[in-house]
């Protein structure tokens, strides 16, 4: 009878976090949309960061609130939680939807070894957390919050010049080396280097930015770094995880050096891209999170996230 009654609260369960992210994106891929990609606007204020106390999300979060804002149509990168909003009048309009972005939680237990000997283990988890983005809340203190918030963020925004000066010099120190010419963005394992059209050819500097980005990320996966599958050839779903990957990553990358996500590569033009990553996320949700995984470790490698927070 306990079998039977478990088996039914398990038929009859909601979507879990994961699959409400997952279905999200599907949703938008289906429509013919890369979610995460979007213009730098440092007057919005640029970075995902909470409403109230200004944290700035990091991560592979960066990636799951760009997809938010794109399902709302929102401007604001603010955020914040349905507790820490509830304790200032502040509440979620009625039909609104949180965005689950993910937590690290620390876990630990004591082991008994060889000999009786106990040991520490200690592993790491991401743990769903729902936050709501700062269209989608009411309340008197709302708009004093939000104001307040853009002046905090938009103080003495960097140039663009700035900006993608010192982009560039993060890209340039990573040591895979670069060849530029001809009418084609790839990355070649074999002898492990990037190749670039000119950067005349490109329509915006962000743009060239974006492009090297990508290819860059292509390369943390050689053996010698990451290690990840790089013997997909396009059409494939191999091929199509990689570049998702490289996608993703890429974003987190404008997010950090703050040149946004333009359109830098030939993704757009390819609908095979978006079939195939529709069809590993509906095979199984937990692809996203391990696609999300490898993207943050790839930007990690490239430019530390760490680092640039310091800077700031």
């Amino acid at each position: 009878m306990a079998a039977s009654k478990s088996r039914s609260r398990k038929t009859f369960a909601g979507p879990t976090a994961e699959e409400k992210i997952v279905a999200s994106l599907i949703e938008l891929l289906e429509a013919g949309s890369a979610p995460w990609r979007r213009p730098w606007d440092g007057t919005g204020g640029g970075h995902h960061v909470n409403l109230i106390s200004g944290h700035r999300y990091r991560g592979a979060n960066p990636i799951l609130l760009t997809l938010g804002l794109h399902i709302r149509g929102s401007a604001l990168p603010f955020w914040c939680g349905f507790a820490e909003a509830k304790r200032l009048g502040i509440f979620p309009r009625k039909g609104s939807k949180a965005v689950h972005i993910l937590r690290p939680q620390l876990h630990s237990r004591e082991e008994a070894g060889v000999g009786g000997e106990v040991t520490l283990r200690s592993w790491a988890s991401d743990r769903p957390v729902a936050v709501f983005n700062a269209a989608d809340l009411e309340g008197e203190a709302l708009s004093g919050l939000i104001e307040a918030r853009k002046l905090a963020e938009g103080i003495e925004p960097k140039p663009e010049p700035e900006r993608l000066e010192a982009a560039d010099a993060v890209m340039g120190a990573w040591p895979v080396s670069v060849s530029f010419g001809g009418d084609r963005a790839c990355y070649l394992p074999a002898i492990d280097r990037i190749q670039l059209p000119d950067r005349a050819s490109f329509h915006s500097p962000a743009a060239f930015c974006a492009t090297w980005a990508h290819e860059a990320v292509h390369s943390t996966g050689h053996e010698s770094r990451l290690k990840r599958d790089l013997g997909g050839v396009f059409g494939k779903a191999r091929y199509a995880r990689e570049e998702l990957v490289a996608e993703l990553s890429a974003m987190l990358l404008g997010d950090r050096l703050e040149t946004g996500s333009e359109i830098g590569s030939e993704i757009e033009s390819h609908a095979t891209y978006f079939g195939h990553w529709i069809e590993l996320l509906k095979e199984s949700p937990k692809v996203l999170i391990q696609v999300l995984s490898e993207a943050r470790q790839a930007a990690e490698l490239i430019c530390p996230e760490a680092l640039i927070i310091e800077a700031k």
